[in-house]
Order: structure tokens, then sequence, then C-alpha cells
């Protein structure tokens, strides 16, 4: 006669909250049911390897829908139970304290949380997408008896004893009909390879299709009596991944495959750090550099995390660092203190200090690629600096380990490093388009001045942390057109000069703030330049990068060469002249196109004038 029970400590209070807060994430039933299975064959393993159990010759995870009767079943070979084993672990829901659980972990509304994995939760995931679900089982116990438990609602049940002869456990799941399609080839592929993929038992799915009707056969089915069959099962799964082996025993090519496979980027990565960690926690992964396309703002890298190699979550903050998320890769480890979400991890020091090992080793795996490949290194370098870069701002440890293999791109060819440019102790120029400030590049340059290049969006923010973290406190950033000080020579000029110019292009330009010098610079083809004062630029630009609406007033300076012929005919010009005041905006035109495109109407009047100022010249 068949035993009838309730599901005992409320119950009725649990079932819904797994079927509301799970209900977006439905998929993650097949998760629990299958690592179940993974479980009890492990659990049977150890049983078989201390000598208490006979062990097998091969262990599996089967899994198949049937569609013609709607179920799911997944089965093992595993330690199966006892009468008295399924009543403690599955009539009693929570028999490790569900009523603490009730407390602690319902979501609050608003929040979407899993609400699986610990308590014995993880078997009532199924219950999202079943009408029915029943476990037929039978323990490694000598002299067991097989039992089967059947239940329609997750409350109910019935338990009586099976005919099963095999050890192991099948859970079959009469799928409701909204969840059909679990019972579908292509999304049970999908579902096992996100969740399963590296499950550590091998796991087989098979599909037994309907039989066609007698006008969806072809000519050679319609003369065969056979009726519908289980197609022959597919293993899904890879029970060795990658990052479980010895670095030593992978190729390059291994990793290449890996990458290409499970992050299903068609490029190369740049490199990548093999992490295998048993002290003081047990940590296994694989990290790649993937190629940033210079900024890091484009697409987020993809961290995948295992527990025992089974898929928790991507990018899970807790353990990755933020500026981390940048690279692609697996991390698996056996300990995580993970919530009854399995999507959560407790806020503990154990996490923080994982989180500082893998911090760690990317430092450490850059400043070797830096000392033993130096020339490769500076050949991605334009791939990974938005990332480093970005890393040190966000972590003050991992700037300090990592410094020694920060790199500045020349504009004149070749690299510098941060200690080179920290040794000498002077202004540091840089461009942040080295076509559009190319004249003023050539500047310095003619003086063996360096410039570097620091042209991507991470840069404002990163020559900022440089300068005023306290760490680097001989550094000092300045743009190639935020000053003349290194184009200049010594000298006193003629303020009389320089008022009657200033005057001429206030009048010409109608700006009555515009600051005029007049200045010698070292080389005599230069006739001026405007410059913005560096501070206040940069307080600009990162304004309108991270979308704030307030800007600095730009302090602008016109700096007039006093050696240059045009600049001495405006001196000695008249000051009304219509072709006076042509060459006043003129230059002033050429040195704004040198900072930023002209834009409508200024663009269409320097053309204009352009034409004329020829046109005037040729008809001479």
């Amino acid at each position: 006669m068949a035993e009838k029970g309730s599901i005992s400590i409320h119950a009725q209070n649990i079932m819904p909250v797994i079927k509301k807060w799970l209900y977006s994430d439905k998929d993650i039933f097949l998760r629990e049911i299958v690592s179940n299975a993974c479980d009890a064959i492990a659990k049977y393993k150890m049983l078989a390897s201390s000598g208490q159990a006979q062990a097998e010759e091969s262990y599996a995870v089967n899994i198949v829908a049937d569609e013609e009767k709607g179920t799911l079943s997944v089965s093992d070979n595993g330690i199966g139970m006892t009468a008295d084993e399924v009543r403690k672990y599955i009539a009693q829901v929570a028999f490790s304290g569900a009523e603490e659980f009730l407390k602690q972990y319902k979501p609050s509304e608003g929040e979407n949380g899993g609400i699986i994995g610990h308590f014995g939760l993880g078997f009532y995931s199924s219950f999202m997408v079943s009408d029915e679900v029943s476990i037929d089982t039978l323990s490694w116990e000598e002299g067991a008896q097989a039992v089967r438990w059947v239940s329609a609602d997750g409350m109910e049940y019935e338990m009586e004893p099976s005919q099963r002869t095999q050890r192991g456990t099948t859970v079959t799941m009469k799928l409701s009909e909204e969840n059909h399609e679990f019972l579908h080839l292509h999304q049970l592929r999908e579902t096992l390879e996100k969740y399963c993929a590296f499950m550590p038992v091998p796991i087989y799915l098979s599909v037994i299709e309907p039989p066609k009707a007698e006008e969806e056969k072809s000519e050679e089915e319609k003369g065969e009596e056979k009726p519908a069959g289980e197609k022959k099962p597919e293993q899904v799964n890879e029970t060795n991944p990658l990052w479980m082996r010895r670095p030593g025993e992978v190729t390059d090519e291994e990793y290449r495959e890996f990458y290409h496979k499970v992050f299903h980027d068609y490029r190369d990565p740049l490199f990548w750090i093999h992490l295998n960690a048993e002290y003081p926690f047990n940590l296994k992964g694989i990290l790649y550099f993937p190629k940033l396309e210079n900024e890091f703002t484009a697409s987020e890298g993809v961290i995948k995390l295992y527990n025992n190699q089974v898929f928790v979550a991507d990018n899970i903050k807790e353990v990755i660092p933020e500026f981390l998320m940048l690279l692609k890769g697996v991390i698996d480890c056996p300990d995580l203190p993970l919530n009854v979400s399995r999507s959560f991890l407790q806020n503990d020091g154990y996490v923080k200090k994982m989180a500082a090992y893998i911090t760690r080793k990317v430092a450490d795996r850059l400043v070797n690629e830096f000392n033993t490949r130096r020339e490769d290194y500076e050949k991605y370098w334009r791939d990974i600096h938005p990332f480093v870069k970005y890393g040190c701002i966000r972590d003050e440890k991992f700037f300090d380990r990592v410094k020694e293999a920060i790199l500045f791109e020349k504009t004149s060819g070749g690299f510098t490093t941060l200690k080179e440019l920290e040794d000498k102790g002077e202004t540091v120029y840089y461009t942040s388009d080295a076509k559009r400030q190319a004249h003023l590049i050539a500047q310095y340059t003619s003086q063996d001045k360096d410039v570097i290049v620091l042209d991507t969006l991470i840069d404002n923010n990163f020559i900022s942390f440089l300068e005023f973290s306290g760490k680097e406190q001989n550094l000092k950033f300045q743009r190639v057109d935020a000053s003349t000080e290194g184009l200049t020579e010594e000298g006193e000029t003629d303020e009389a000069a320089r008022a009657s110019l200033e005057e001429k292009f206030r009048k010409a330009l109608d700006d009555k703030e515009l600051e005029v010098k007049l200045t010698r610079f070292k080389s005599d083809d230069l006739p001026a330049t405007i410059t913005v004062d560096e501070q206040s630029r940069r307080f600009t630009d990162m304004s309108r990068q991270w979308g704030g609406g307030f800007q600095m007033p730009e302090h602008r300076t016109l700096t007039l060469n006093e050696k240059h012929p045009l600049v001495k005919y405006l001196i000695s010009a008249e000051e009304e002249g219509d072709i006076t005041q042509m060459v006043c905006r003129q230059i002033v035109d050429l040195c704004e196109m040198a900072r930023q495109p002209l834009v409508a109407d200024r663009m269409v009047d320097f053309l204009n004038r352009s034409n004329k100022l020829l046109t005037m010249l040729a008809e001479k």
C-alpha cells in the first residue's frame, strides 16, 4: 500500500516562493537535477574507493526526453536512496532549517533571486516546469528496497515500493504543456551546454520522437513497420575540462580552441593565465586577454564561475574585481561560500582573499610578459592598455604590482616606461590626436622632446590618477596644445606690438575675452598657436565623456611668434584694413583646426576666406 504524506515544515510557503522567484530562470531546474545526479555518482565513487562498495566500469547520467508522453527523465547509477533517506532528504524539504531559510532568504519585492542549491531545494526546482515529478530509486546498501515517490505539487506525495533492480535514481518530470520546449533536442542541448557542459560525469542525451503520421512519412518509411524510437544518445559534456588539467599538459592550440568554443570569439586571445591554487583555497581556472580594440567600454568580457565543474553564473563581482570583467575565462572553486541561490556569494573574508589572489596572478603575468617577451608585449599593448590603466585606477594594489609593465607609446616610434618618465623628472608632453596635432608634435620632436600618445577614453582619467594619487610625485602631463612653455625662447618682447596685435585680433574676431601673447618660438615656421589650460580642458573632456552637464569655461590664449613673417606683417599693417582682419581670422582658424574640426558656418567662412585670399594673391 502506498504511503501518503505531506512535505514537512510549511511547504505551502516554500513552493510559491520557488515558483515565483525562479520563474524567469526556469531552465535552471535541469542544472539542479543533473548536478544532483552527478553528486550521487560522486558519493558512490567515494564508497567504492574506500572499499565499502563495488566499483563500476562506467558511470553516467542519462537524460531522456519523450515527446509523446511529455516526460523528461534524468537517471544515474549513483548511491541511490532508501525509503528513510527519501523521507529525510525529499519529504523534509528543509531538514537543515527551512524555518530559518524562509526568514533569511525569501526575496524582497522587486528582487529576482533564484532559491535553489541548499536546504534540499535544488530538487524542488523541477516543480517550476512539471505537473508531476516522480523519483524511482534503489540504494547501494545491501538488501535495500527500491522505492517510488510521486508528487503533483511538491506539497503532497505518495511513496511505495518500486520494481527497480538497478542501483541509482531516476527523476521523471511530466512537463506542463507550456514547458514542452524542454522536450526538444535543440532546447535541451542549449540548456545543457549552458549549465552542464563541464560536469565531471558523462551526460548522455536522447530524445524519443512520436511516430509520424502516414502523410508525413517518406516513401522509404511508408513500407516499414518501425515504431518511433529513441535516437542514439549523444554525450553533451566534457568531463575533464582544460582548467582541471595541469598547465604543463595543455598546448597553446588547446588553449585557443577552448577559447573559441566557449566564448564564440573567432579571434585568437592575446595570451592567457592558467590559475591553479590549492592553498589557502582550492581554485582553478583560465583567464584570457581578448582584443579590446583600444577601448574598454565597447564590450564586457565573460568570466564564468563554476563550483565543482557546475556552472554557477557569469561575472560574479564578489569574486571577480570589476576591472577584470574585461577579460574572458572560467574560474572553478569548490569551496565557494554560496547562498541558497548559487548566484550570489556570502560577502566574507574568504571571497575577498580569492579576489585578491586572482588580481595578483593577473598582475604577475603582465609583469612576466613584459620582462620575458618585451617585443610581443609591445605589440599587443595597444589592445590591453585600457584594461591595465582601468585596473590601476580601480585597485591600488594592482597598480603597485603592475606599474613596471606600464608602457607609453611615443610618436617617434617605440615605447617608454612609467619609470623612465619618472626618472626624467620633466613635463611629459602628449597628444590625443597624432594626425591633427602633427605640426605641434613636430615642434617638440625637433627639439628632441618625446611626445607620447594618449588617445583613448581612459587616458584622461589615468594621467590624473598618476598626478594626483600621491604615488608619482614627479609626473606632470601636458597636452601639446596646452602651453607653449617648451617651444619658446627666453627674452623680452615688444609690449606695444603685443598690445597692438591684441587689439587687431579682438576686433577681427569680435572677442573681448581673447588673451594674446607675443613671444619668440624656437622654430621660425609656426606663426601662432592657441592653447587651453590643461586642467580646465581635462575637466571639460571628462564631463562630456561621462554625460555631465557642467563645463568649466575654457581659458584660450593665442600665442603669436614674433619671428614669423605673417606676424611681422600684422604688427605693421593697418588696424582697420580688410586684409588685416582676414589674416587675423585665418590665423586663428588654422590654430583651431589643429585642435579640433571647425563646424557649420565657421568652416564655410574659412573656405570662402581661403579662396578670397588665394584669388587676391594670384591677381598681384
